[in-house]
């Protein structure tokens, strides 16, 4: 069995991915995505949100949710908005956004070397959202979002790869975002076959993004006794992946004043008022909003030093120096997955964002962090950890409705 393999997707009929291609299902909230909708009857938000067509009071977990789902997907492929290729690919896949380009290529990954954890995993999932994409998969009998891989850097993919998009894209899509999508046919024998062996010589893929996708379609697989069974993915090149900041917002500061909080934070951190918003350059650095103002807050160099030696890879994350210095000693939130006072604010916002949460008084403090590195991620994988809940955010976002798997 190998790491991965080619398929055949279903996607936009020539001319109507701008119509299809939307973003994915669990970035925007229902009101958002009926908002993304309106006006656009074949928009991929249709199958992969389907609550926007259905009463705005509805559970999204509801029956009927999933079963307008599947509907509107076979409207899809009746009416020929999406159509099948006729024989097994790779596709090239292409991500500009601002300064940043991604080219990787569209695949159907392994189940059992994801069950083998040769596709490494670095976060926990819920099990009300993994019932959530089985259900999902089950009702339209395919897989329509893909997991975003990611590959150590490999000359030899890239080169192949890059061989391949050197003719006009069949799809060529600026969404309403921004972000441009790009995607060619790798149909040539000797290229699927090339890249098929170079992605086997590897000695693991990373789930980047997409764990829930990813367990669902092992439990899909399993209910239907498939021991060779694959899932959708996109496989990107580690140096070319971009992770954003990901931040954390407090509702309350725990009984605290402001300056009992700069006091107890100053304990721990070298603290310095800043006139406007802070991004911090390096791991132990974090720009904090309190009190109408900005700080810029610098680990005391014994205290990074002690993480740096511990040797764990997630000691040494800028989420975890965060949690472990301010967020659970001070502010007495210790379980970020489940305390409700406790809010994250993805990079993609903005520190002004931050700014906002806390002037509103929605928030009471707000901490931007330096994002995660990749090397960071695979460490954390390798080494069979778990990241702190909220650790990555990937920009750009694969589109749904590119590439769906159907499952025969």
């Amino acid at each position: 069995m190998t790491l991965i393999k080619p398929f055949r997707a279903l996607r936009p009929a020539p001319g109507r991915a701008a119509d299809v291609l939307a973003p994915p299902y669990d970035v925007l909230s229902a009101a958002e995505a009926r908002e993304r909708a309106q006006g656009k009857p074949w928009s991929f938000l249709h199958v992969s949100k389907a609550e926007i067509d259905l009463d705005p009071q509805i559970d999204p977990y509801d029956g009927a949710v999933y079963a307008k789902s599947a509907e509107n997907f076979r409207r899809m492929i009746e009416a020929r908005v999406l159509v099948r290729d006729d024989r097994p690919c790779y596709y090239a896949y292409r991500l500009t956004w601002r300064d940043r380009v991604e080219t990787g290529f569209a695949a159907v990954a392994s189940i059992a070397a994801y069950a083998e954890n040769r596709i490494r995993r670095h976060e926990l999932t819920t099990l009300a959202k993994e019932d959530d994409r089985v259900r999902q998969i089950e009702a339209v009998a395919a897989q329509t979002g893909p997991v975003m891989l990611a590959y150590r850097e490999t000359p030899g993919i890239d080169a192949l790869v890059a061989g391949a998009v050197v003719e006009r894209p069949a799809v060529d899509v600026v969404a309403d975002d921004g972000v441009r999508h790009e995607l060619w046919m790798i149909d040539d024998e000797a290229t699927i076959a090339a890249l098929t062996g170079a992605v086997d010589a590897l000695p693991a893929l990373y789930i980047a993004d997409g764990h829930h996708r990813s367990a669902a379609a092992l439990r899909v697989a399993e209910a239907r006794g498939e021991k060779d069974g694959y899932f959708l993915a996109v496989l990107l090149p580690q140096q070319q992946m971009t992770i954003l900041d990901y931040n954390r917002a407090l509702r309350d500061l725990n009984g605290l004043t402001p300056e009992e909080v700069i006091r107890e934070i100053g304990r721990r951190y070298a603290i310095e008022p800043s006139d406007g918003p802070v991004r911090p350059a390096r791991a132990d650095e974090v720009g904090m909003v309190l009190g109408g103002r900005w700080f810029r807050l610098a680990l005391k160099p014994e205290i990074a030093a002690e993480a740096a030696r511990s040797g764990d890879p997630v000691a040494r994350l800028p989420v975890t120096l965060l949690a472990e210095n301010v967020i659970e000693p001070i502010f007495g939130v210790s379980d970020p997955r489940r305390d409700k006072r406790i809010d994250f604010v993805g990079g993609g916002r903005g520190l002004g964002e931050l700014e906002r949460l806390v002037s509103s008084g929605a928030m009471a403090a707000a901490f931007a962090l330096y994002p995660t590195e990749m090397r960071d991620l695979m460490a954390v994988a390798d080494a069979g950890a778990i990241m702190p809940p909220k650790s990555t955010w990937f920009e750009p976002k694969l589109a749904d409705g590119m590439v769906s798997h159907i499952l025969d």
